[in-house]
């Protein structure tokens, strides 16, 4: 019986190989993996390119399409780097949108944690129920919430300071924070924390000692998650900052920068593109991790 399968066997697989073959010619692999990604990257990438040569071109070279190409630099400046440093808001502006982003990523993985932790190894009545609706209050739209939070922020006297904007963030950011630990925590074993309650450790000593140990991708990609949202928030800091020296870089860029119907084009671009840069570098150091817990939280 065996002997019959075995050839049977062979034949099947010798004819998934030969049909896995009309896949790997080189013009499929032109049309199937490089051509889309060469869109994708090029998607990806032009948006910065399109800023970097913007915000080296000189004034003329800006609007005068007749004589400059609009793709590339005939000679390019610091101008409007320069400017944007030394004659605008915008050190200030980018240590606001650094300080605001720090803290409250660190509020909402602090809060994060123990609420993913509750719900995934804390049996109680309702712990799915109460993590779905924790999931479903992050698909609030921001320019719903932003109305009763206004309102709390002028009762509560912090309106136009930074600390408005580090309170009202983590309303967006602990919901998704804690559904996405809810899932790394799942991958973590149940015998590692029933091993540890057999050797006397408590429930603090086991998410200490234990779980966070391993949960450091989840918490990485947590924070980078949160980070790279408060970076980028805009209707929270447009609506509780008024005085120019408190404005984040999103906010400081646009209100600043854009008088009237007078668009200061190269030191926009400048000021996306520096803006951009501290995610960039964020994203480059910690990718690998991003990835895995990514990976891991949607798994479950």
């Amino acid at each position: 019986m065996s002997q019959q399968t075995l050839p049977s066997t062979q034949s099947a697989l010798r004819d998934d190989s030969e049909g896995m073959d009309q896949f790997n010619t080189p013009l499929r692999r032109i049309f199937v993996v490089y051509l889309p990604l060469a869109c994708f990257v090029f998607v990806l990438l032009f948006p910065f390119y399109w800023m970097a040569i913007t915000a080296v071109k000189p004034d003329a070279q800006l609007t005068n399409y007749s004589e400059y190409s609009p793709f590339w630099v005939v000679e390019p400046t610091l101008e409007h780097i320069k400017y944007l440093l030394f004659e605008t808001s915008y050190p200030g502006w980018l240590w606001n949108t650094m300080l605001v982003a720090v803290a409250s990523t660190f509020i909402s993985l602090f809060a994060s944690v123990f609420a993913a932790y509750a719900i995934e190894r804390i049996r109680f009545t309702g712990a799915r129920t109460t993590g779905l609706m924790i999931f479903l209050a992050y698909l609030v739209p921001p320019s719903i919430l932003f109305i009763p939070l206004a309102f709390i922020v002028f009762q509560v006297g912090i309106f136009d300071s930074r600390l408005a904007l580090i309170l009202t963030y983590p309303t967006f950011l602990i919901p998704f924070c804690t559904w996405l630990l809810m899932g790394y925590f799942r991958t973590i074993p149940f015998e590692l924390e029933e091993s540890a309650l057999v050797d006397g450790a408590t429930r603090w000593q086991i998410l200490t000692k234990v779980v966070l140990p391993l949960a450091v991708p989840g918490l990485i990609s947590a924070g980078i998650f949160a980070f790279t949202l408060s970076w980028n928030e805009f209707i929270y800091a447009l609506t509780f900052i008024s005085s120019s020296e408190n404005k984040t870089v999103p906010v400081g860029v646009l209100t600043e920068l854009v008088r009237g119907d007078i668009y200061e084009w190269g030191a926009l671009m400048s000021g996306a593109l520096l803006g951009s840069l501290p995610v960039v570098i964020l994203y480059s150091f910690f990718v690998d991790y991003y990835v895995s817990s990514m990976t891991g939280a949607v798994k479950e």
